[in-house]
């Protein structure tokens, strides 16, 4: 009877076994959860592309101009689920490129996948399918249209589309991919600045300014353009003291440097670390670290109708340094306060912005910053720089539902831990593990032996 018992409970235990799999395979086709444990979850969809979806205020349809053979629609349809898991009025619609090769032609498109976007009578064209890309597009898409930047050339700026060092050819190609449109702007052949753009960058000049490009610039700002104006320590007798006079602000002499740059590791008193920034739009919740080398200070004379707010400014043991730097020994310099040189804290960041002269906007704005290195090829990749340096643009162009996405980059690919943490990983994988197996290894044996 015994017997009969212990069968019984085998088999109703197998019963039950195979109902509660059928079960879980039935609830599995009804329900669905997924879990993403990176860093902000940025394989399911980065906090970038999360804030982007957050800045529409509508509907947004996505067209894919998909052949119906093969799996490229699931592959787009699958892709696009993260989307519209954030979002839920982000709609997918395919249409068979064969059936019309006539509009595939008016539309321009000869990737099969393609895809257009529309929102509010907008449309943005995307042919690679990755986040990055379908991202750029999102917010092509918010701005409307793509923003012309005029940068100055021609008086030995650094390059919009420049290699060099000094260049700030991959910022700008950055800029480009969200909806940015970069022109160089050379007096020596227009006598102003051309209708309909949107921005006009100088960018550390090293020569002199001629007398009638000054005052296009002049007349650009007094007519309610747009500019950001990066100086440099040498960049005080170039001409540009009309320019300084219409913002109301100066281009103090020397260069500024810092103190506590040993402290955080900055050998070079010139390399200007900050961690931290006086209250604005540009800087509301940015805290990234950015570092600007060889920066001159720059200091408000007079306010007139301009709303002047610094966003960047150097710490307590900064000043003004007037002599020659030796370079070898960099750190071999004082505060001189009989020289004329001024002790920190020193703001070398102004956001300026007033009601605009021009009719067709309603305020202007302008930024200067007394560096221009930290955008450069060399010191882009520098903490925070570029996504401090995306933020004036956006805020200079007037679009402030971009100014505080936040930055881009995989939060999660330096593993950060202490001294204690890394003692216990590695007498966990030096130690205890091996002689976790040495003692699994030995209890088999041993249990062999026994039989």
């Amino acid at each position: 009877m015994g017997a009969l018992f212990r069968r019984l409970d085998g088999w109703l235990f197998a019963l039950l076994l195979v109902l509660a799999a059928a079960a879980i395979g039935y609830l599995s086709t009804r329900y669905a959860h997924q879990a993403d444990w990176t860093a902000n979850g940025r394989t399911s969809l980065s906090a970038e592309s999360r804030a982007v979806l957050a800045r529409f205020d509508g509907p947004v349809e996505i067209v894919s101009y998909a052949n119906p053979q093969g799996n490229l629609r699931q592959t787009v349809a699958g892709f696009l689920q993260r989307y519209q898991a954030v979002k839920s009025d982000l709609t997918l619609r395919f249409v068979d490129p064969q059936l019309d090769p006539a509009k595939m032609r008016e539309l321009g498109i000869t990737v099969d996948g393609a895809l257009i976007l529309h929102y509010k009578g907008r449309e943005q064209r995307l042919d690679e399918l990755s986040e990055r890309s379908l991202t750029n597009a999102l917010e092509r898409l918010l701005r409307g249209s793509d923003r012309i930047v005029a940068f100055v050339t021609g008086d030995g700026e650094r390059r919009a589309d420049g290699q060099a060092n000094a260049d700030l050819g991959t910022f700008i190609t950055q800029l480009e991919a969200r909806g940015m449109r970069a022109v160089p702007l050379n007096f020596a052949q227009v006598t102003a600045v051309p209708e309909h753009t949107d921005l006009v960058v100088l960018a550390s000049p090293s020569l002199a300014l001629p007398p009638a490009a000054v005052q296009a610039l002049v007349a650009y700002v007094q007519n309610g353009g747009n500019l950001l104006w990066l100086s440099e320590p040498s960049n005080d007798d170039l001409g540009l003291a009309p320019l300084a006079a219409a913002f109301g602000v100066r281009v103090l002499p020397g260069v500024l440097v810092d103190g506590s740059g040993a402290a955080l590791g900055v050998g070079d008193p010139r390399l200007i670390a900050l961690g931290s920034y006086p209250p604005q739009a540009i800087t509301r919740g940015f805290t990234l670290t950015t570092l600007f080398p060889q920066a001159s200070a720059l200091a408000q004379l007079s306010q007139g109708d301009w709303a002047v707010k610094p966003f960047l400014r150097s710490g307590t043991q900064s000043w003004t340094e007037f002599q020659p730097i030796d370079n070898s020994k960099p750190s071999d310099i004082r505060y001189d306060a009989d020289a004329g040189e001024l002790k920190g804290p020193l703001d070398f960041g102004f956001a300026l912005s007033r009601l605009s002269p021009s009719p067709d906007k309603s305020e202007q704005r302008a930024v200067v910053i007394g560096d221009g290195d930290f955008l450069s090829n060399t010191f882009l990749g520098n903490g925070g720089n570029r996504a401090l340096g995306e933020r004036v643009f956006d805020w200079l162009l007037g679009d402030d539902k971009l100014v505080e996405l936040p930055p881009r980059g995989a939060p999660d690919r330096l593993l950060e831990i202490s001294q204690a943490e890394l003692n216990a990983l590695s007498i966990g994988f030096l130690v205890v593990l091996p002689l976790l197996l040495l003692l699994a290894g030995g209890l088999i044996a041993w249990r062999r032996r026994r039989r």
